[in-house]
């Protein structure tokens, strides 16, 4: 419905935007005309679908050769054998949480004599003024 008002709406501004520049060319279409233009296009396959705009490729319309159900064993395969490309960002930000969510190779014990050692030798930044902090 959409797309037939965006055509019928492209053929009037069309038909009378050239009817304001020439003064002599023939009366503008009526509504009946564009109506029966927009239908005729329709039943052609000429009218541009809704939504982004993009012509309708004849090679699109043919079916699939394949059942869904050989479509989801084949996606299932693909997906056990890591041959599926991560929708999105996604590869990015699996690799990050599997970065923080590694375990630490030290103890408790450890990492709290280490941090008292870093803090006697002034190696510890202060709090506020690390290189993420906001500047002022």
């Amino acid at each position: 419905m959409n797309s037939k008002t965006t055509l019928a709406a492209a053929i009037a501004a069309a038909v009378f935007t050239s009817g304001a520049f020439a003064q002599d060319s023939a009366a503008p279409a009526s509504r009946a005309e564009i109506k029966a233009e927009t239908k005729a296009a329709e039943k052609a396959g000429q009218l541009t679908p809704a939504g982004e705009g993009s012509p309708v490729d004849p090679a699109l319309k043919s079916r699939s050769t394949k059942t869904r159900s050989q479509r989801k064993a084949e996606t299932q395969q693909a997906r056990k054998s890591g041959e599926l490309m991560p929708a999105g960002e996604t590869e990015d930000l699996k690799e990050e949480k599997a970065e923080l969510s590694a375990h630490s190779t030290k103890t408790r014990a450890e990492r709290k004599a280490q941090t008292r050692a870093d803090a006697k030798a002034g190696k510890l930044i202060p709090a506020g003024e690390g290189p993420t902090a906001p500047t002022k």
